[in-house]
């Protein structure tokens, strides 16, 4: 292979095509992991998460085909060392990872510790990698071609994730939970229609209203305080850059359901590789007693299963709602090594 390091937003750029094409057939492909997603995010180092870095994308090619790519920035990490850092670390992108289609991921990995050590940026002394799936093959060939070099590697879970298999039938999909929260999902549904004023929910089609649809949803999240200290201007710039990008690429599930014309609830998912990834959250508590939220992840529930979606990931968290709907724990994990 051969490998090329990206150091400019106009490289990066160039690579946008070839770049989901690559993740289509990638080990790991998830949103976070998108073009457009990552540039979105980059544009503001996470919504300010970290104070500086600098862009150190390599990609790889074999034959004049894209094999391989590394998004990676050079930061000082969490311990003060300065390491290659995933693009999207580490707190707002659920799961990241390498990119590269399974047969190559070993070669490439291999190719790829050797070409940082002569022509990677001078300075990187670690690499720190948070959110890869644990069941990422990414992790055991990266320790192993970290034992050859006598590196250290260290890994150790970072954040539980929570999601739900579809069977592709809502009903089926309630009978496989828990029975008292079957009656009390079912219960609410039809409780929220029964108060008398209008109630509705949607999913935002209309690119005309998404800037005033995301305000709407900012509104609803910053109703939590601690929400509300999360959304800083960087994050706020961070998210609706986000948002805008995964509407333009056609993956955007952003819903609301409202109740006498006003918004109470609202998700924020993306709706990429046959799942739902939930996202974002907000609440109206004027609202509260008629459970708005419940609601919502209930129609939003519905709809995957009658569209056919294989997974309703709730991502990083286990909240006990998550567990109650149905939600299975796995792990994303911090892999380190330091030469």
């Amino acid at each position: 292979m051969n490998y090329t390091l990206i150091q400019t937003p106009s490289a990066f750029e160039a690579l946008a095509a070839g770049w989901n094409d690559l993740l289509a057939e990638s080990v790991t492909n998830v949103p976070f992991l998108r073009h457009e997603y990552l540039r979105a995010w980059w544009q503001t180092l996470g919504g300010g998460e970290w104070p500086h870095g600098e862009l150190a994308v390599v990609a790889a090619s074999e034959n004049g085909r894209l094999s391989g790519l590394a998004p990676l920035f050079l930061t000082d990490d969490r311990d003060g060392q300065p390491a290659l850092m995933l693009l999207g670390s580490r707190e707002i992108s659920d799961y990241l990872d390498l990119i590269a289609r399974p047969a190559d991921l070993p070669g490439f990995i291999n190719g790829l510790l050797d070409f940082l050590v002569r022509a990677g940026p001078p300075s990187w002394r670690a690499l720190d990698w948070y959110n890869l799936p644990e069941t990422s093959p990414t992790l055991p060939r990266l320790k192993a071609e970290a034992a050859q070099r006598g590196w250290s590697f260290t890994q150790e879970n970072f954040r539980p994730t929570l999601s739900v298999p579809l069977p592709g039938d809502f009903e089926v999909y309630l009978g496989g939970i828990d029975k008292k929260q079957r009656h009390e999902i079912r219960r609410k549904m039809r409780r929220i229609y029964d108060n008398g004023l209008p109630v509705r929910w949607y999913i935002v089609e209309d690119e005309s209203s998404l800037d005033d649809e995301i305000d709407g949803f900012l509104a609803l999240m910053a109703n939590d305080p601690a929400k509300a200290a999360f959304l800083t201007g960087a994050m706020r710039a961070q998210m609706r850059a986000g948002v805008h990008a995964a509407f333009r690429a056609g993956w955007l599930q952003l819903a609301f359901l409202t109740v006498n014309g006003e918004k109470t609830a609202g998700y924020l998912n993306f709706d990429y590789n046959n799942r739902i990834w939930v996202y974002n959250s907000g609440i109206d508590y004027k609202y509260l007693d008629l459970s708005p939220g419940w609601v919502l992840l209930g129609h939003l529930l519905q709809w995957a299963n009658e569209n056919k979606r294989s997974e309703f990931d709730f991502m990083r968290g286990d909240e006990d709602y998550k567990v109650r709907f149905g939600g299975v724990k796995r792990f994303v994990v911090r892999a380190k090594v330091v030469r």
